[in-house]
């Protein structure tokens, strides 16, 4: 297969000869990106609703039986490009590849999980394809009546949920970020259909690999892996606050995080922020210690089964979001609870 160049405006969209729900799926370091496979588990449930099939797309060096696993996650079907050009991710070569096999196959929606990498590629094949992108997605549903895809994101800051309807242009394109969807789950002897495809004419990347540079992961657990998070905002009043905030979640067998506002003012790094321009995060417990209770934050945390704030002021939208609050002041509260853990974890009554 051989096609370059992007779709013009000029050229009209028949929507009706696009079908099938298509999710990237992401490889990285040898292994499919867990983002992924939470995408396709939703997918699926969109691809069924639509009466269409749900493709898994591929584009690797070696890939060998990662080829199977879409399968196992709900894929219909995998389209994969193995070729020694992508064993180095370039952007706008894995871009092009995409690009070509959507053009061939034209696919009714295509998704992909808001990775690094995958907020990078959306835009470009977007672009080529002359079609909208829709960015972190919190859900995506189907009209009954139309059967049209509808993407759902919050606009920045507000409360409210906007709609997104893509009209005349095809793939319907959105990108939704890790641990907004649950893990599907995996049916080992689920298989989809496989079919291989080759692309020849790619841009070349302008750039060369020198030097691969591992990153030593931190000996803490990331936020997004917690199933207990203790969160704090600025109200904790300085950078000395999260120490108590550290040692509560120690004990409690889980991490700690922060709001934008404490990672703005240089009290916790970034990667353990919580909200719209943080992470999302699904614990079974999040204790949210001296935070306001933004939209921003709040959309972080919307999937935590408890939350409990602590908060001295009792009018804090937090509360509104927690399964239960404490309304006082965290440097009398938190130490009270650091006491009784510290006796359960004893053996103390």
């Amino acid at each position: 297969m051989s096609i370059s160049g992007q779709c013009p405006d000029w050229i009209p969209v028949n929507v009706n000869e696009h079908k099938n729900v298509w999710v990237y799926v992401e490889i990285e370091n040898g292994q499919i990106h867990e983002a992924s496979i939470q995408l396709l588990g939703k997918a699926k449930e969109v691809a069924s609703k639509v009466n269409s099939k749900l493709v898994a797309i591929m584009i690797g060096s070696n890939l060998g039986k990662l080829i199977d696993e879409p399968g196992m996650y709900g894929a219909d079907e995998v389209i994969y490009v193995d070729d020694s050009r992508f064993e180095t991710y370039y952007a706008i070569m894995s871009g092009e590849a995409m690009v070509q096999l959507a053009m061939k196959y034209k696919p009714e929606a295509f998704l992909v999980a808001g990775t690094m990498r995958g907020r990078e590629l959306a835009p470009y094949v977007a672009n080529h394809l002359r079609t909208g992108i829709t960015a972190d997605l919190t859900m995506i549903e189907v009209d009954e009546k139309t059967k049209e895809i509808i993407l759902i994101r919050p606009p920045f800051g507000a409360w409210q949920l906007a709609h997104i309807r893509t009209l005349r242009r095809r793939p319907v394109m959105g990108s939704v970020r890790p641990n907004v969807f649950p893990m599907p789950p995996k049916e080992e002897n689920r298989k989809a259909i496989i079919t291989k495809e080759t692309v020849d004419e790619l841009y070349e990347p302008g750039l060369e690999l020198i030097e691969r540079v591992e990153i030593k992961s931190s000996e803490e657990k990331p936020i997004e892996k917690a199933e207990v998070i203790v969160s704090g905002g600025k109200g904790l009043g300085s950078k000395d606050g999260f120490e108590i905030v550290k040692r509560l979640a120690e004990l409690l067998n889980g991490t700690y995080a922060g709001s934008r506002k404490a990672v703005d003012m240089g009290w916790i790094q970034h990667d353990r922020q919580v909200g719209q321009t943080g992470k999302t995060v699904r614990p079974n417990l999040y204790v949210a210690v001296a935070i306001s209770g933004a939209a921003q934050h709040v959309f972080g945390i919307r999937e935590a089964k408890r939350v409990i704030a602590i908060n001295n002021d009792p009018n804090a939208p937090i509360f509104e979001s927690a399964d239960y609050g404490v309304v006082g002041d965290y440097k009398q509260v938190i130490p009270e609870l650091i006491k009784l853990l510290d006796g359960i974890k004893n053996g103390k009554k």
